[in-house]
């Protein structure tokens, strides 16, 4: 029964997006109305303001439109929804300032918890000037923008569904292990990926090593 409900779902979905690609106004108000409640549900589980829940929700949906023309239609549409999603509830985070405390040292134990308030930054970090931690901020936005855009057109939702949890919930390895009911080691591996590229992708941008001084101490 379970099954012949999740294909029929899944059918919806490919004539909902087949309909919209063909300029069908009355298909995108009833994909919005399919999964609107859904996402505000999930942005209000991590978010405590209303309004800015209901913003990222909207600009869920404007960032599906936008790669409607890349969207594979195999794939699932309520994934790549929450997907788009949580990228955008790390940028809102981003923005207020409760930047991830991303260890970009690969070499660093990938076994706790990343946390989100800022007041938990190193003090060397807080330390420096405000024009240096935009130019931090801006880096390290664009070397995560790049993955998540590469693991959504690569279709790897549960590498997305683990960085979610470890650095939007801040959990630790084993609490997002039992959520998604895999092992801490694949926890811990996809971690460890995540930190070595956005590493690479941060040192391809050619800053200054006064910037992000870690990635050269870890060399």
């Amino acid at each position: 029964m379970s099954e012949q409900f999740g294909k029929h779902s899944t059918d919806v979905d490919r004539l909902l997006v087949e309909n919209i690609r063909n300029g069908d106004s009355d298909a995108w108000s009833s994909l919005i109305a399919r999964y609107e409640g859904r996402l505000l549900a999930f942005v209000e589980s991590r978010l405590t303001n209303r309004s800015a829940s209901e913003d990222i929700v909207q600009e869920t949906f404007i960032g599906f439109l936008n790669s409607l023309p890349n969207f594979d239609g195999a794939r699932s549409l309520e994934s790549y929804l929450f997907s788009i999603c949580s990228y955008k509830i790390t940028d809102y985070l981003r923005h207020e300032g409760r930047r991830p405390a991303i260890p970009l040292s690969v070499g660093e134990d990938t076994s706790g918890a990343w946390q989100l308030d800022a007041n938990a930054r190193a003090a060397s970090s807080i330390a420096r000037s405000g024009e240096r931690k935009k130019i931090e901020e801006t880096a390290l936005h664009e070397a995560m923008q790049e993955q998540v855009a590469r693991w959504i057109e690569r279709g790897d939702l549960l590498k997305l569904k683990v960085i979610e949890l470890l650095i939007v919930r801040g959990l630790a390895n084993k609490e997002v292990a039992d959520i998604l009911e895999i092992s801490e080691q694949q926890v811990a591996n996809f971690k460890f990926d995540f930190l070595s590229r956005t590493r690479t992708l941060i040192k391809r941008q050619g800053l200054s090593a006064d910037v992000f001084p870690e990635l050269y101490e870890a060399d």
